[in-house]
């Protein structure tokens, strides 16, 4: 079994990429996979082309009013947990379970330990779990990614993404995060910012992956609403195979199929 998470500042397509590393997934025959939408933002689903009814938001507010009716010994955590399982989405070819956020006044926290739970103890059952992080640095100072073995982060080309693609690797050495690799990527890159690119990424400390070039036919899909799991061959999903191919993604042993 094998965790990737996918990180970087809000709005350089870390969303996207996850979408295209679980579309190639599927186009290889791989069925134990789960997907993981940890922005509270949410949009993995839709670009996946999948609908769900409730987050671990929900659940949460749900507990909110039924705290007081819970059978003695029976722990607010563990009614929790039990209706994480309830709320995931399947599909033939993979599961996605989406955190949310609280509506009401409740605390985050609460959402955020079910995820560690998650990443922890139900994953287990999966060869493949791919998690869209939060956008930024919540993630990592709330320390809910904790027991991932690959972290990407995704930048575009604004200044703005490689300051926040720094500050991720800053904060994960100092916290001590369990990564066992982590990773950078640039996302819609032009050609002629090739080799700006490849040099300004020397300096940030994280294995460079590559570049995932602007393409028209991704934001032709996203402006659509069509699930880029249909989407054809093209410059931005080469781009995905190569990376995941340097990844050497698949070389994990597989746990027996559902």
């Amino acid at each position: 079994m094998r965790i990737l998470a996918v990180s970087g500042k809000g709005g350089v397509g870390k969303t996207m990429l996850a979408a295209l590393m679980i579309r190639k997934m599927v186009k290889d025959g791989e069925k134990n996979i789960l997907a993981i939408d940890a922005d509270p933002d949410f949009n993995l689903p839709g670009m996946l082309g999948v609908s769900v009814k409730n987050t671990v938001g929900d659940i949460k507010e749900e507990l909110l009013t039924k705290q007081s009716q819970l059978p003695p010994g029976y722990s607010k955590d563990t009614w929790l947990e039990s209706r994480v399982f309830e709320i995931i989405a399947e599909t033939p070819d993979f599961d996605i379970l989406v955190m949310g956020r609280p509506e009401g006044p409740g605390c985050y926290c609460s959402v955020n330990n079910v995820l560690r739970w998650v990443i922890d103890s139900m994953t287990k059952s999966y060869d493949h779990v791919i998690i869209d992080a939060e956008a930024g640095l919540e993630h990592i100072s709330r320390k809910t990614t904790l027991g991932v073995d690959d972290m990407i982060i995704v930048t575009d080309m604004s200044q703005h993404g490689f300051d926040t693609a720094k500050r991720i690797n800053e904060l994960a050495g100092k916290l001590g995060a369990r990564f066992k690799h982590l990773y950078l990527v640039a996302n819609r890159v032009n050609a002629e910012h090739e080799k700006a690119i490849t040099e300004r990424v020397e300096s940030l400390g994280p294995e460079f992956l590559g570049m995932i070039p602007y393409d028209i036919c991704i934001e032709e899909y996203l402006f659509a609403g069509r699930s880029l799991l249909d989407l054809e061959e093209c410059n931005a999903t080469k781009a995905v195979e190569a990376i995941m191919d340097k990844l050497s993604y698949y070389d994990v042993p597989r746990q027996p199929q559902k």
